[in-house]
């Protein structure tokens, strides 16, 4: 056994040397032990059991808030999603409408162009036939003429002349 300097008895200085100041301090003892226990112990589990409902609270208002942003991110891409086929709508109408105004567009250009080609060759063929009027009567003119000057006699009998003229004019066009 070890036994300490200055120790009394076989256990040292774990036994006091007066029993009275032994059982005061165990009385003390279980006394702070009986406070401690019915008021200091319930406040503290009163006080955890409020920070655990606290803290539940806070871990429901996050759950609740993070599905509730998980709803608006659905509701957002939903939105978004819709957004998308909406703009493919417009552009789809879009190419539609202009490629109908295109073939509109080509439409009215050629009926303008056989308008015009139509209308050049009305031109054509009025300008053509006061040609051919002109050039009868300048024909005839000269035919007569040199008819004329050849038989010897005026020619002024315009029957005789006009039909002169067209045997010349038929002769020219058959050759």
């Amino acid at each position: 056994m070890y036994l300490l300097e200055g120790s009394s008895g076989p256990l040292g200085p774990l036994l006091p040397e007066h029993w009275s100041e032994f059982i005061v301090g165990l009385v003390l003892f279980f006394i702070i032990l009986v406070v401690v226990w019915k008021i200091v112990v319930p406040r503290f589990e009163t006080m955890y059991s409020e920070r655990t409902e606290a803290i539940q609270g806070e871990i429901e208002r996050a759950d609740k808030a993070q599905t509730e942003a998980q709803a608006a991110l659905a509701a957002y891409r939903a939105r978004l999603a819709e957004a998308e086929d909406e703009a493919a709508r417009i552009r789809e109408a879009a190419k539609q409408t202009g490629a109908q105004i295109e073939a509109e567009a080509r439409l009215k250009a050629d009926q303008e162009a056989t308008r015009i080609v139509n209308s050049a060759r009305t031109q054509v063929e009025a300008e053509k036939a006061q040609a051919i009027e002109t050039l009868r009567k300048d024909v005839g003119v000269m035919a007569t003429t040199l008819a004329g000057r050849i038989l010897g006699e005026a020619l002024d009998d315009d029957a005789r002349v006009h039909r002169t003229v067209d045997a010349f004019i038929t002769s020219l066009a058959k050759s």
